[in-house]
């Protein structure tokens, strides 16, 4: 790896030619491959621009989904693999691109150290052979979410599994000529899961190697063993486990029963030799009863983490503190033109964001907490259309239409369909409400966006493409860490923000990145008790009091973490001790009701 930090995925569009804009520096990024129909426009698009040949692949095709994102991801691969090939030649005859690209390496990069051995003498010519020798593309690794996998429909009949939304998402990147990593988020899905192992390219070859890997976000070490357990019956092995903050992240937020980020990867450093080994042994049962070469040790398996990190000691203390192997950076490139695609209003928006902008809202259909910014244009027309009478949306592309409610093939709860049977239903028995609860749920009916266009959007806009249909706006899902970055941002100036050369953070009281996602935690329960009041089980009861107490040990583990610190944040340790002692005071006064 020639960067320890990598772009994560973001929305559908936000990353979908990120690979196009940082490879060929040697950074990793992952494209959503959930809509085929926007990986089709792009490869419309980047082959005209190209001039390369293009037959468009119609929706009437019953595997046309998996073809789209192949083709797709075929085109990126040769355009990266290109670009890759015209950096080496520029940066051989170009000082000034050198000399960036060289201000960009992190300090304990092979090819810094290199090139710092070298004499002035032909210094151009030598550093460019090394940076020939040693860089290596960055990888163009693809994300499907295992819950957008709803069972389609031909002539109204059901299509086999493989035609699931999630499986042709996986068939499509198989079929790819992509030699990178799968990474699945949302939770364990076993029929996706068992799908991967039919693929051979997923297997280790003949000399241990896997031309496609597997990567898994989780929010903990359990759900790190029962997934990695789960695939290695299967023969595939898991080459990274992407640590996520449950809270203090983007897009949909998955939060755990108060276990945060530190204590978290504290257990991932201690047990990560129990984790590979256990799935190890697992595997090798599973490889020999397939007949498939058996590797005599552990593949190779990187631990990441990612998840509202935004200074370079932060992202240091990640890599060196727990022993892992880069730092995922999501929101802050939302304001690097260089990195990410997306509309000029929609930056200009995010630059200007403030904490209380940035929110957990209840916008997507999937009935996930959503991380959002307020005024967006999404917002408008959704308001617009509440105010004419006509909620919800047309719901061209289907996605999402994962509701059963009304019938087998699925509706979305962000469609107008969806949302004029529920006010209907809620206008016939409106006799039980105060107007002010009345109120109160039509607006949980009419919250609900279109993600599948208002995530699409951003990349059409930049590129000045055609939007067909009703408009949508754009939907944003930045994380609440981007509250501390305030500009436009050039990608040079991230990379050395990143690692420490430069800083871009405005100029504001940025709380430390545990300390920002255990106020999240602490939020989330209180809001969680007041928000569900009527109907208390004894389920409900036993999550708060395992919430709470999570907590509690957390503050703890902290406590003892910045008491003995002594390489990192030692300017911040008052304060931050500080701070915990009055959390620990704030969570202990949380009253947690009971049965009687």
């Amino acid at each position: 790896m020639t960067h320890n930090f990598h772009i994560p995925v973001m929305g559908l569009a936000y990353t979908i030619d990120t690979p196009l804009r940082v490879a060929s520096k040697g950074i990793d990024s992952v494209v959503s491959i959930v809509d085929d129909d926007l990986a089709e426009k792009m490869r419309a698009f980047f082959c005209k621009k190209h001039q390369l040949p293009y037959t468009s692949i119609s929706s009437k095709s019953i595997d046309h989904r998996a073809k789209r994102i192949t083709a797709y991801l075929n085109v990126l691969d040769r355009l990266v693999k290109q670009k890759y090939h015209n950096f080496l030649d520029e940066i051989s005859a170009n000082r000034k691109e050198l000399d960036q690209f060289i201000g960009m390496l992190p300090a304990k990069s092979v090819i810094l150290e290199k090139i710092k051995e070298l004499s002035s003498e032909n210094f151009l010519h030598q550093s460019s052979r090394i940076i020939k020798e040693y860089l290596s593309p960055g990888a163009i690794d693809v994300n499907i979410m295992t819950k957008v996998d709803k069972t389609n429909f031909r002539n109204k009949v059901a299509l086999d599994t493989i035609y699931n939304d999630a499986h042709a998402s996986l068939r499509g990147f198989a079929q790819s000529n992509l030699n990178s990593t799968l990474i699945l988020s949302a939770g364990m899905n076993p029929s996706l899961y068992s799908y991967i192992a039919t693929f051979s390219d997923f297997l280790p070859d003949e000399n241990g190697q896997l031309k496609k890997k597997v990567g898994l976000k989780v929010s903990d070490f359990r759900s790190a063993m029962i997934q990695g357990s789960f695939l290695a019956k299967k023969g595939v092995w898991v080459s990274e486990y992407r640590i996520e903050s449950g809270l203090n992240c983007g897009g949909h937020a998955f939060a755990t029963d108060g276990l945060l980020l530190g204590p978290i990867m504290e257990e991932f450093k201690s047990r990560r030799k129990e984790l590979l080994d256990n799935t190890h042994a697992i595997l090798i049962k599973a490889l020999e009863d397939k007949g498939c070469f058996v590797p005599d040790h552990p593949l190779k398996t990187k631990i990441t983490v990612q998840g509202g990190v935004g200074t370079a000691e932060e992202h240091s203390f990640l890599l060196d503190h727990y022993n892992s192997d880069a730092v995922g950076w999501g929101s802050p490139f939302l304001l690097v033109p260089e990195a990410t695609a997306t509309d000029k209003q929609t930056r200009e928006l995010l630059a200007r964001a403030k904490e209380d902008d940035l929110y957990r809202s209840d916008l997507s259909p999937l009935g996930v907490p959503f991380n959002t910014l307020r005024g967006s244009s999404n917002d408008s027309f959704k308001q617009m259309r509440i105010d004419k009478g006509r909620p919800g949306s047309s719901c061209p592309k289907k996605f999402l239409a994962l509701s059963n409610e009304f019938g087998e093939e699925g509706i979305c709860t962000a469609s107008r369909k969806y949302q004029e049977i529920k006010l209907k239903e809620l206008e016939e028995s409106k006799s039980q409400y105060s107007a002010q609860a009345l109120q109160s749920k039509r607006d949980d009916i009419t919250v609900k966006s279109c993600l599948c266009v208002g995530l699409a959007n951003p990349a059409y806009m930049e590129k000045e493409m055609e939007i067909k249909g009703e408009k949508q706006g754009v939907v944003i899902c930045p994380g609440p860490n981007l509250a501390y970055f305030d500009k436009e941002i050039s990608l040079s100036k991230m990379v050395r923000h990143i690692y420490g050369y430069t800083n871009v953070l405005r100029n504001a009281n940025r709380p430390h990145m545990f300390i920002k996602e255990l106020q999240l935690y602490v939020d989330f329960l209180m809001d969680d008790i007041r928000n569900n009041l009527e109907g208390i089980n004894r389920a409900k009861l036993k999550r708060w009091n395992s919430f709470k107490s999570n907590l509690m040990e957390g503050i703890s583990y902290y406590e003892n973490l910045f008491s003995n610190e002594t390489t990192f944040f030692n300017d911040q340790k008052e304060i931050i001790l500080e701070i915990l002692g009055a959390y620990k005071g704030n969570i202990r006064d949380i009253i947690i009701p009971d049965l009687n």
